[in-house]
């Protein structure tokens, strides 16, 4: 069973807070660039003509891109450490965010923001490692929290900039922002991030220490498709929030534009506390559960704002909504590090990575196709499915390196 953690006795290395703002800054700039095409969607829908299901498809381009290279990213990280695979990714998806400049035509935007997004994935499962690698089990939640701000804060930057570039400068402005972003953080993080040291293999215990998680029991697996059900409503609300508060509730874009922003904010902080929170009770699954009940709360209560045309509420709601959907992957992913071990955390990470963006990478075709047929508040509805399957699926208790399998 878990127990709460006594606090008072947790000692955090000074060098672990530099190492872990760095990790978000770093994830922050890649996530800018995989975000940019979602936040072009009302100028390539509304202004270009682009069918829905299409921009949705562009938007989701380099949310493949990573599904494609998580793995061995997180691999590459176990074998050789965070800095140089963080840094180099970021360099690599700088190259093909300028490369995006020039490109003229759908088929071949698509396929360097495909290629951008694959790059950008060297900072997800390499900076999830920072955190195992540089704090006590006590403060991984809290410091999870912290390092989880850097998707939001991401999106936020991206809601605020790309209608203002896109629509002042051009539609490869936001481009040229990513590639300047991104090329700067990995020039701080080649000078700045030091590996976490790694433990050593006890005489004897290799094998415990080395084995495969997976083989354990079931935990990891079932944390993984846990999590790639609750990215449902979070990328519905990233992806769409910006269109349907334009085109479905009439907002002005700089309006729309300034509360997802300020929702993406809200989250970011809501993810630090809901981790503090996993810190305090010493259980993550326990608070998962619950922020999975919340989530089936706030997309349907959504649905009904937004098909009630309550701007003010439906506003207010949106921002709550939004933070829910993004409070569950700080507590997964500290859940899975945890569970994989030092030695493992790298792929674990990037196989819980890949599962989720797999399921993102669903949402602009599937939830595109889904409003066209059906309307933005009934399709907010139907999206709570996805949280509530989820709560049949979570473990009982949390799991730890070198803990028997569960019975």
């Amino acid at each position: 069973m878990s127990n709460p953690v006594a606090m008072h006795a947790v000692r955090t290395p000074r060098k672990a807070w530099v190492m872990l703002a760095l990790g978000v800054a770093a994830q922050a700039a890649g996530t800018l660039l995989v975000s940019t095409p979602a936040y072009l969607i009302p100028m390539l829908h509304t202004e270009q003509g682009m069918p829905l299901a299409q921009a949705g498809l562009l938007a989701a381009a380099p949310t493949f891109g990573m599904v494609l290279t998580l793995v061995l990213w997180g691999a590459l990280a176990d074998r050789f450490g965070e800095r140089w695979i963080i840094a180099g990714g970021l360099a690599l998806t700088a190259v093909f965010a300028f490369a995006a400049v020039p490109v003229d035509g759908y088929a071949g935007l698509a396929v360097v923001l495909m290629l951008g997004g694959a790059a950008s994935a060297s900072t997800n499962a390499a900076s999830g490692r920072v955190v195992v690698g540089w704090f006590p089990r006590e403060r991984r939640g809290l410091a999870m929290g912290i390092r989880q701000m850097s998707q939001p804060l991401g999106v936020a930057v991206a809601a605020l900039t790309v209608p203002a570039l896109a629509s002042d400068v051009g539609v490869t402005a936001p481009f040229v922002l990513s590639g300047v972003a991104t090329l700067v953080l990995a020039a701080l993080c080649a000078w700045g991030i030091r590996n976490p040291p790694r433990p050593s293999a006890p005489a004897g215990a290799t094998a415990g220490v080395t084995a495969n998680p997976y083989a354990r029991d079931g935990f990891l697996l079932r944390i993984h498709v846990v999590s790639a059900l609750l990215v449902f409503p979070q990328f519905t609300l990233s992806t769409f929030g910006l269109v349907w508060l334009t085109s479905g509730m009439g907002w002005d874009a700089t309006a729309a534009g300034i509360l997802v922003a300020a929702s993406q904010f809200v989250g970011a902080i809501g993810r630090i506390v809901i981790g503090h929170v996993s810190d305090r009770r010493g259980t993550r699954v326990g608070v998962l559960r619950q922020v999975a009940v919340a989530g089936v709360i706030a997309m349907v209560v959504l649905g009904l704002t937004g098909w009630a045309q309550w701007d003010v509420v439906a506003a207010v709601v949106f921002v709550i909504a939004a933070t829910i959907s993004v409070a569950d992957n700080g507590l997964a992913f500290t859940s899975v590090a945890e569970a994989a071990g030092s030695r493992w955390s790298g792929r674990a990470l990037g196989i819980q990575n890949t599962g989720q963006f797999l399921s993102a990478s669903a949402v602009g075709p599937v939830v595109g196709a889904l409003i066209t047929v059906v309307g933005y508040p009934l399709a907010f509805g139907l999206v709570a499915l996805t949280p509530l399957i989820s709560l049949g699926l979570l473990p009982a208790r949390d799991r730890h390196a070198g803990e028997p399998a569960a019975g």
